[in-house]
């Protein structure tokens, strides 16, 4: 007899032989979910192989539990038969988080059990209070601070996708309605939606190379999630690359990353961050990739893979969020996302990836090298290192730039700066104007993009 997979609040034990192991499963358990059960005597593939029950081995796991897992619980142990074999299962509940193991903190990630520091865990419960009661909490803004704009821009988008009933809404009802008013206050959630407090924090950068070092752009932004949705969106479609197609009489410009995964990308960004953090949502713009940060831990025990391969529910951290968001059709299901937008990378040849941290989810499109802008007269085999990258990318934007204006913006010498420059000149990637005394420099004009090594376009 198979008992079945081991889930985020079951475990099993082989046998008692592994009572620590035990107790650090119980701890990541009771710290993510509050509740769960553990079995000694059955394999990890849910085989049941049985386990040596007496009054003994019971007071055994009791008195492990006891001198091990803090705060102290009340577990239910007994014995339990299944298949002519004997089992010790063990039912175990708390709601005093956090709960440790020997001194140490875990958390329950699909079957494992995963160490965390405090203030990993403390990152943790801040993104399951949000869940539950931050979206509903009052703001310190006042109800009339609301950008009436944004309003009526979100229900004439969430009628005309069907998805709120026509009429003529007005700025109080629909506040009300969804819950983002209390009293003269908004609540966080309708500040986070709708405030005109600029609540929400968006940097944006073009980086020169691939490391997040010599930036040619900059911006910060600061407003409701709608206006910075639109934002976000502008400023990726402006410095990412366009190539133009003939369909019939029409010319049709086409962007290298579909407007389709950016709007899937920064829409599921913004509804699922933790907004009472430390970090802010940022937009990396780099020759090879395009970064999308959010602040906030991923939150499904699904990783996106599963996404993409299932039909799993939706681990929805902010709800109301979620709820305007899919309303006016920013994001298009609930626990859709991964599944889109693995779709939409497919047939547009686009690869991507991620990176969950401790405090934020980084979604990362790689763009591929501009390949049909070379010109004429262009260095053959002409290989360039990371610093000749960025201050060529520099003096492409700015050709007046002297030594120590590039230097500052490396983050590198003036000596390294004048063997970088010296170097491309040699290659015959610039050539200099002006006295030795204020040095100029002029970039001659070609794609950059086809002389990269490997690794960097």
């Amino acid at each position: 007899m198979n008992y079945g997979k081991e889930s985020e609040t079951l475990e099993f034990k082989k046998t008692t032989g592994e009572l620590k192991a035990a107790m650090i499963s119980i701890s990541a358990i009771l710290n993510k979910h509050g509740i769960g059960t553990l079995f000694f005597g059955i394999k990890p593939d849910g085989e049941i192989s049985g386990q040596e029950v007496s009054e003994s081995s019971i007071r055994d796991v009791s008195r492990q539990i006891h001198e091990s897992i803090h705060p102290q619980i009340k577990p239910v142990i007994r014995e339990e038969i299944l298949d002519g074999k004997h089992l010790i299962k063990v039912e175990f509940s708390g709601n005093n988080t956090p709960y440790s193991a020997f001194g140490r903190y875990y958390l329950r990630t699909a079957d494992e059990d995963r160490e965390v520091t405090p203030e990993e865990l403390k990152s943790f419960f801040l993104a399951g209070e949000s869940k539950e009661r931050w979206e509903k909490s009052l703001s310190s803004a006042t109800a009339n601070r609301i950008d009436k704009h944004s309003v009526r821009q979100f229900w004439e988008a969430a009628v005309a996708a069907g998805r709120l009933p026509s009429a003529r809404y007005t700025t109080p009802v629909l506040l009300k309605r969804f819950g983002l008013v209390n009293g003269n206050h908004l609540t966080k959630a309708g500040e986070i939606l709708f405030g005109n407090t600029h609540p929400v924090t968006l940097k944006a950068a073009v980086f020169a190379t691939d490391e997040k070092l010599t930036f040619l752009d900059m911006k910060l932004y600061e407003d409701n999630i709608m206006n910075l949705l639109k934002a976000a969106e502008a400023y990726i479609l402006k410095n990412i690359r366009w190539r133009a197609e003939i369909v019939g009489l029409t010319r049709e410009e086409i962007p290298e990353i579909p407007v389709a995964v950016i709007r899937e990308v920064l829409a599921n960004g913004f509804a699922h961050a933790v907004y009472n953090g430390q970090t802010y949502h940022e937009i990396c713009i780099h020759p090879g990739m395009i970064s999308i940060y959010s602040p906030g831990a991923y939150a499904s025990e699904f990783s996106p893979e599963e996404y993409v391969r299932g039909n799993h529910e939706s681990a929805i951290r902010n709800e109301t969020i979620s709820k305007i968001l899919y309303l006016n059709k920013s994001i298009e299901q609930f626990g859709s996302g991964f599944k889109r937008i693995d779709s939409l990378c497919k047939d547009a040849h686009v690869k991507y990836a991620y990176e969950s941290g401790k405090v934020g989810f980084k979604f990362i499109l790689f763009r591929k090298s501009d390949e049909k802008n070379v010109t004429v007269n262009v260095p053959q085999n002409v290989t360039v290192n990371k610093t000749e990258q960025a201050v060529f990318a520099l003096l492409r934007e700015h050709p007046d730039y002297t030594r120590e204006e590039l230097a500052e913006k490396t983050a590198k010498t003036v000596r390294t700066i004048q063997r970088t420059v010296d170097s491309l000149r040699e290659k015959g990637l610039i050539e200099r104007i002006g006295s030795d005394s204020v040095l100029r420099l002029q970039t001659t004009i070609f794609s950059f993009a086809s002389f990269l090594p490997s690794g960097i376009s």
